[in-house]
Order: structure tokens, then C-alpha cells, then sequence
């Protein structure tokens, strides 16, 4: 069978959900969509309509938000669908556009939590350079090349798959992930340059994590010998790091599970653990940087209270 005949994947992670878990789950990820939404598009507009925001690390926070938004996009009206619907199916071109969605927003929030490091790096440890090696516009710029690049890095990976055939339609996933694709393919020996070219992307990415974990860890160290330095460090630092860490975590456990997957597991577990690196990160960080950063949560409880006095 060649792959050019498949039309549709079957998706098959909800077939053992009855129709009651269903309305749960259904009211429970719409909320957690609607509230994502919400939180991630307030901050966005509080930062770019407060003049007072617009320095690297806030234009960078935006980034995030924006990332995640594309990234959930990519993942919650497609299963709020399926969970409505007795036949789970999604086209051929449509599971690619999918894992090319889902893939690059992974890739694009590591790359924007480096340029993050980066910048506190600057921040803390060459505070008199800062703003000559790090404007605005070259943050922006920063950003939106890190993010062409890995939506350009995951696009070689999804064409090298696209020219599978394939001998099943059937993804035991409630999305569609690339592994899950080219595990279809009708010969093995033919799957050999995506794994190369996998292999190669995971590479540069956990180089890029370890990257950013030495830029903490010295700047931890920097840290130390100053009251000042500490101070700061705690105020801009700890957000980025608690961000990473639910990053890492989300990412690490869905890894693990997607190589050594077991059957003995409930197939909830298993579609929780799925989906916890679309839902988790892209709702905590927006909350986690409104708390903790001085400037945001001012110009929120401004923001809330201004309004109060109106009303």
C-alpha cells in the first residue's frame, strides 16, 4: 500500500473512554483551553500595550505566550472534537500539519527558554552591556529566527516522513506524533534517514537544554557573592527556572513513555501522560510569570483594580 492511498489515520487513544468520561473530560479541556487562552492573551496585551514592558526579557515572556497559544491551537479543537465524535479520523495531510504544529511549538519554547537564559545572563553577569548586545529589536529578531529555524528543522522531518508508505492507518495516540507515523511504514529499512535526521534534531536540542542549564547554574554561582545579584536573581531568574523545570519534566516523562511504553498501563494513564507537555506548561507559565514578576503583577492588580474603581 502506498502512502499516497491512505486518506486517513484512525486515531484510537479514546476508543476505551465511555461516553460519560467523555462529557467530563470534554467540560474539563475546554475549560483548561478557555482559561489558557485567556491568561496567555492578557499578559500579550498587557506587554505590548505598556510602554514600560517593552525591555528583551518582557518582548521575550510575549514570545512564550504566543508560542504557546500556536502550540495549544495545534492540539485542543481537533481532540474537543474527537470527544464528541463516534469515529475518531484525521487526514493524511491534516496528522502531518498536526505533528508539524505540535513539534515545532516544543522545539520554538526551548529555543525561546535559551534566549531567555541568555538574557538573564546579560542581565546579571555583564549588566553594563546589556542593553548595547541586547535591544529590542534584536531580541525580536532573535525570536522569530529561532522560531523559523525549528519550524524549519521539524518541516525536514515531517518530508522525510511524508515519503513513507505506509501499510496501516491506525495511531494508537489521540494525536498524531511522527515516531507514530513512521512506525506504519511498510518497510523498516526504508526509515532509516528519518531516524538520522531525528537523532539529529534531538541532539541539538538537548544540547541546547544543557546549554541552558550551565547558563543557570553559573549564574547561580555569579550569584552568590552578591546581595544585589541574589536579590535580582530571585525576582527574574526563579520564574524562568520553574518554567524549565515543568518543561523538562513534561517532556521527559512523555519520552520515556513514548520508547517504553507499557501495555499493562490504564489507557487514561497513558493519554494523560500523552497530553500533559500541551496542557500543563502552556497554563502554568503564564501564571507563574504573573505572580512572581514585580512589573506584571503590578500592571495586572493596576489593571483589576482601575477597573474595579470604574464599575
Amino acid at each position: 500500500m502506498n502512502a499516497s492511498t491512505i486518506s486517513v489515520f484512525f486515531l484510537s487513544g479514546l476508543n476505551e473512554t465511555s461516553r460519560n468520561q467523555r462529557s467530563a473530560l470534554f467540560f474539563l479541556s475546554l475549560l483548561c483551553y478557555c482559561i489558557t487562552i485567556l491568561v496567555n492573551i492578557s499578559l500579550i496585551l498587557i506587554i505590548v500595550l505598556d510602554k514600560a514592558l517593552h525591555e528583551p526579557m518582557y518582548i521575550l515572556l510575549c514570545a512564550f505566550w504566543i508560542n504557546a497559544l500556536y502550540g495549544t491551537a495545534g492540539f485542543y479543537p481537533k481532540f474537543l472534537w474527537d470527544l464528541f465524535s463516534p469515529i475518531h479520523v484525521i487526514s493524511y495531510s491534516g496528522c502531518l500539519l498536526q505533528v508539524q504544529v505540535l513539534y515545532s511549538f516544543v522545539c520554538s519554547d526551548l529555543s525561546i527558554l535559551a534566549l531567555m537564559a541568555y538574557d538573564r545572563y546579560l542581565a546579571i553577569c555583564r549588566a553594563l552591556e546589556y542593553h548595547s548586545v541586547l535591544s529590542v529589536r534584536r531580541v525580536i529578531m532573535l525570536a522569530c529566527s529561532f522560531w523559523l529555524t525549528s519550524f524549519f528543522i521539524v518541516a525536514v522531518n515531517i518530508f522525510i516522513t511524508s515519503r513513507l508508505r505506509l501499510c496501516s492507518p491506525y495511531i494508537k495516540r489521540l494525536f498524531c506524533v511522527n515516531w507514530s507515523i513512521v512506525s506504519l511504514a511498510c518497510f523498516p529499512n526504508e526509515t532509516l534517514m528519518n531516524a538520522i535526521v531525528a537523532n539529529m534534531t534531538i541532539i541539538i536540542y538537548t544540547t541546547i537544554g544543557f546549554c541552558i542549564v550551565w547558563s543557570y547554574m553559573y549564574i547561580i554561582k555569579i550569584c552568590a557573592n552578591s546581595l544585589e545579584n541574589r536579590t535580582k536573581f530571585l525576582q527574574t531568574c526563579v520564574p524562568h527556572l520553574m518554567s524549565l523545570s515543568t518543561f523538562i519534566l513534561t517532556i521527559l516523562i512523555d519520552l520515556i513513555n513514548s520508547r517504553l511504553s507499557s501495555k499493562d498501563l490504564p489507557q487514561t494513564l497513558q493519554n494523560f501522560i500523552a497530553i500533559e507537555f500541551l496542557v500543563i506548561p502552556p497554563l502554568m507559565n503564564p501564571l507563574i510569570y504573573g505572580f512572581k514578576l514585580t512589573k506584571v503583577r503590578r500592571r495586572i492588580m493596576y489593571f483589576v483594580t482601575f477597573r474595579y474603581k470604574k464599575i
